[in-house]
């Protein structure tokens, strides 16, 4: 293993490590041992069963991009290689998606290189719905965001930082533009891909199928965000809040492994804004991140172990 692989997954795991402590610094484990003690398990299965749709659903839109290259994968082997890529990504970041190829190909004779093609489509309608999401939450919270940035900023700051934003775009998108090497081409095939990658989506046969599943699969994302809210006693959280506190987390988990120690501080930091209360913001944090957790931990090692078994007659 090279020296950039090995840093790759010791880096995070160390950046994961510090991010714990840190978060253990807000409020102490006996503190937090008292709010797992006391949480209604209940809502807490209820957020894990969206969850788990939300995979079975991501399981079946795969075969939307697969069917028109001429293959028809079997449910459960493509529920289970969704399930191993989000066990890997703890691990690895980013390596889910080339170990989910890499099931398909053993598995169900899917070439590599197709069924990661497919897989990086699909990130593409995830992007774009988390951008959705985004935008939803902005106009649903304009008025908090507009109150929060002129009680910091004045009108005048607030003007120039927007041309400041819109001059930079400009400036930047006019290099994109012309760039023929570098990280400026990069970025250039990347925006390219991802236009591409979005309007084949409505080229597809089953294009609304697939767009279906994929607002069901985030609606589920949400909704387990949402339903693990009541877990926590006396935690009154408003739905910009939730939807806010989702968004934080869900870059948490983007930046590290599974959001591993920040996916509690991402969460208590967008609902500080509401002025939710440290503590059981941060209780919250932790009890969502574990219920994640152990979910991809025990599905996925389930899964890892049952793929040669649900196989061994092929």
């Amino acid at each position: 293993m090279t020296l950039k692989k090995t840093l790759k997954i010791i880096l995070p795991l160390i950046l994961g490590g510090f991010l714990v402590w840190y978060s253990l610094s807000k409020v102490s484990i006996e503190t937090l041992l008292k709010y797992f003690q006391n949480a209604n398990y209940w809502w807490i299965a209820l957020g894990l069963i969206f969850g788990i749709l939300s995979h079975l659903s991501r399981a079946y839109r795969w075969k939307y991009l697969l069917e028109p290259m001429g293959y028809k994968p079997d449910f459960g082997n493509s529920t289970m290689a969704v399930l191993v890529a989000y066990l890997v990504n703890y691990a690895v970041p980013r390596a889910g998606e080339v170990s989910r190829a890499a099931v398909m190909t053993n598995y169900e004779d899917i070439p590599f290189e197709k069924g990661f093609g497919t897989i990086v489509a699909e990130r593409i309608a995830d992007l774009l719905m988390m951008l959705l999401i985004i935008c939803i939450t902005l106009f649903v919270q304009f008025d908090f965001i507009y109150e929060l940035l002129t009680k910091n900023f004045s009108i005048e700051k607030i003007a120039i930082i927007v041309a400041a934003l819109v001059v930079g775009f400009f400036i930047f998108s006019r290099y994109v533009k012309k760039a023929t090497k570098g990280i400026g081409l990069k970025i250039k095939n990347f925006i390219s891909g991802l236009i591409e990658g979005a309007t084949s989506i409505f080229k597809m046969k089953n294009k609304w199928a697939f767009i279906f599943h994929t607002v069901f699969i985030w609606a589920m994302y949400v909704a387990m965000f949402w339903a693990t809210v009541p877990a926590i006693e006396n935690l009154s959280v408003p739905f910009g809040a939730v939807l806010i506190g989702f968004i934080a987390g869900g870059f948490s988990i983007a930046a590290t492994n599974g959001g591993i120690g920040l996916y509690p501080i991402a969460v208590a930091g967008a609902f500080a804004l509401f002025n939710i209360p440290e503590e059981p913001a941060n209780a919250f944090g932790w009890i969502m991140w574990t219920a994640q957790t152990v979910m991809i931990i025990v599905f996925g090692g389930l899964a890892f172990v049952l793929l040669p078994i649900y196989n061994k007659n092929k």
